[in-house]
């Protein structure tokens, strides 16, 4: 029988910085900073922090996490589109930014205006390899997440993610998390409609 238990983890907003982009808001030649290691491997949380801004609001102290990405992206909570003024904001998949909304970043050596780069997180599941075939599940697979508990929930269209070099970790973010009554640490079982 397959396996389904599967820690869950909660997403606040952040965001991925390129190193041109590193380099206009923190300083020529600057190098992020780590602060502490995330489950995913390579993955860390940096010190850097900036400001982003929507048509009408901002978030400040938007925590920066490394390395370095090939393109500038932020993920925000569903919660805070209003916050930036913004009509919409799409849910994606992190890499996938083509339409994606605009923003502005600001740090402390500079400003940066990004025409795409802003979206919701959809809902995942990293997998390596090996949980990925004791839990029965492929790449880019859709499966339902089912929480426990006195606000438990299903979540539907839960993306799976199968590569050598993740950890087996759910993602939801934090206005998930709220609505179930859950934190970071908890567990959900993967629930597959094959």
């Amino acid at each position: 029988m397959a396996e389904t238990r599967v820690l869950i983890n909660l997403s606040n907003h952040h965001i991925h910085l390129c190193k041109e982009d590193v380099e206009a808001l923190f300083g020529k030649g600057h190098q992020l900073t780590k602060t502490k290691d995330l489950l995913q491997p390579g993955q860390f949380a940096c010190e850097e922090v900036v400001t982003i801004k929507g048509a009408k609001g901002s978030i400040a102290k938007v925590r920066v996490l490394g390395p370095e990405r090939k393109e500038t992206q932020c993920e925000i909570l569903a919660s805070e589109m209003f916050r930036l003024g913004l009509a919409e904001c799409p849910t994606r998949e992190s890499g996938k930014l083509d339409g994606s909304a605009s923003f502005e970043i600001e740090g402390p050596a500079g400003i940066v205006k990004k025409t795409q780069g802003l979206i919701i997180a959809k809902r995942h599941i990293h997998f390596d390899t090996a949980s990925a075939e004791r839990f029965g599940v492929k790449d880019n697979e859709i499966v339902d997440l089912k929480v426990p508990g006195e606000r438990g929930a299903i979540f539907l269209n839960v993306i799976c993610r199968v590569n050598p070099a993740y950890a087996l970790e759910c993602h939801l973010d934090f206005d998930e998390g709220n609505a179930v009554g859950i934190s970071s640490g908890s567990y959900g079982e993967v629930i597959r409609r094959i």
